[in-house]
């Protein structure tokens, strides 16, 4: 694949995860009304459970005030301007998959931060006294990016190579 095949490939899976991210939260919010009902056990491992976080991952950085949705929007998307850069040179399939996920699934989280001053997460995965942190669509795609940045950095130059198929 030509590097604008794959910068293209990478465009697409960010939009692919912008999208299913906004609708699964538009579905939460407005179909489901998960915030009046705060909390529904799917299994007895997976819960929906409402979650406005205010912070980055994890719920980290919560402390700078009112304004400190807009200082974490503008990170993100000086990182997404960085991604993007590294997608215009992606050589796999895999990376430019990979950057495509983090890139919306951050671009996704940003649009709840100017909607909401807050990210919208409603998956809730436990295990008898272990709770996972509660996360969305996007959240997964970004985990599941970077994962797969590590993976193909793990990898063997000549079988990265070979991913361009």
């Amino acid at each position: 694949m030509t590097r604008n095949s794959l910068t293209l490939l990478g465009f697409l899976a960010a939009l692919v995860v912008l999208t299913a991210d906004q609708v699964s939260k538009w579905w939460i919010l407005e179909v489901v009304r998960l915030p009046d009902l705060g909390q529904i056990v799917l299994l007895p491992v997976l819960n929906l459970t409402m979650v406005w976080n205010r912070g980055v991952t994890f719920g980290l950085l919560t402390g700078f005030g009112s304004w400190s949705y807009l200082l974490l929007a503008a990170v993100a998307l000086a990182v997404v301007a960085a991604l993007v850069v590294w997608l215009r040179r992606a050589e796999s399939r895999l990376v430019a998959i990979a950057l495509g996920a983090i890139v919306g699934g951050a671009i996704s989280n940003v649009i709840d931060r100017l909607r909401f001053g807050a990210v919208v997460d409603f998956i809730h995965a436990h295990l008898g006294a272990w709770s996972w942190y509660v996360f969305n669509l996007a959240d997964a795609a970004i985990v599941c990016g970077v994962v797969a940045l590590v993976v193909d950095g793990l990898l063997p130059r000549t079988r990265r190579a070979d991913s361009t198929g």
